[in-house]
């Protein structure tokens, strides 16, 4: 039966290796036909013995050609949407139309739409004047930003916003790996990748465990033990964050280590919020998360009364 087939597929997956219902309709296809001489498939199909046609996509000269056995169209990397819905509008009427179908040569697997932004921030630090001039010094004040947004937008239960806060963070990412001269992006995703299975013996490997805090205690130990036993135990902990973080993250360090209770004391005001983080780690209460549920609660306070019309 004369059909007209669209073969489309992913231009984040390698050429040349298209899905065998791609190939099945590419042999058997008494035409193969695409718009542009550049398509990114032709030298492999070429190579497989079969001729392609460049052509202008026009949809009614494609259903007359498939009226007469069946042709492939060779999709562009947007699919050629427009092009098929010229063609269903050309197939109203027809007595006999032929068959039209879609095989999909390739697929993207999950993740696969970070190689888009990955091209997009190879494109912007060649072409745009201000991503050329950045550097990662300059660049951390947005890092820090974007993290506090989508601290912002957890915080709020807007998923859609972070959904979009993600991906700036994401493209802060993408954006200090091509900025180095030292590392690319998949020396980064290399590195986390290595970092996860080799924290996860439960997982990739033959350690068992029986709850949360096993794998918590598991965790630091390969930690410990990557950082060398000579290391303090703060390694790794940077003193430039918040400081009520900090003060958080140095006290959980110390009191896993066993270092004495006399340790914790201080003298004067800091001394005070010292202990006061103290007593809510403790507790098993995070101070920064407190403060800033306090903080957003004074927030919506204020703004209530400027509302009323009482300020």
């Amino acid at each position: 039966m004369p059909a007209l087939i669209f073969l489309a597929s992913s231009p984040r997956v390698a050429p040349g290796q298209l899905t065998w219902p791609a190939w099945q309709a590419l042999r058997t296809a008494g035409r193969v036909l695409t718009g542009s001489a550049e398509h990114p498939q032709l030298p492999y199909i070429a190579a497989a013995g079969i001729e392609v046609e460049v052509t202008d996509p026009d949809a009614a000269a494609l259903v007359r050609a498939a009226s007469d056995g069946t042709v492939v169209w060779l999709a562009a990397e947007d699919g050629d949407e427009a092009l098929m819905r010229a063609v269903g509008t050309a197939l109203i009427g027809m007595d006999d139309p032929p068959e039209v179908e879609v095989v999909h040569g390739a697929y993207d697997l999950p993740g696969a739409r970070f190689l888009d932004l990955v091209t997009v921030m190879e494109t912007l630090r060649r072409e745009c004047p201000w991503d050329r001039e950045q550097t990662h010094a300059s660049l951390a004040p947005y890092l820090l930003e974007e993290a506090y947004e989508v601290v912002d937008t957890i915080e709020s239960g807007d998923l859609d916003a972070l959904r979009e806060e993600l991906g700036d963070v994401l493209m802060q990412v993408a954006f200090h790996a091509e900025v180095s001269d030292d590392f690319t992006v998949d020396d980064v995703s290399e590195g986390i990748v290595a970092k996860l299975v080799r924290r996860h013996p439960h997982v990739f490997g033959e350690v068992t465990v029986a709850d949360a805090d096993e794998v918590n205690a598991n965790w630091d130990k390969i930690k410990s033990a990557e950082r060398g036993e000579d290391a303090s135990i703060f390694h790794g902990v940077p003193m430039g964050q918040p400081a009520l973080s900090l003060a958080a993250k140095l006290q959980r360090r110390a009191a896993k280590a066993g270092a004495p209770a006399e340790l914790f004391s201080d003298e004067g005001t800091g001394a005070e919020l010292f202990a006061l983080v103290n007593r809510l780690r403790e507790e098993g209460r995070d101070p920064e998360a407190e403060l800033r549920a306090a903080a957003r609660r004074f927030h919506d306070r204020v703004r209530d009364w400027e509302d009323s019309g009482e300020s």
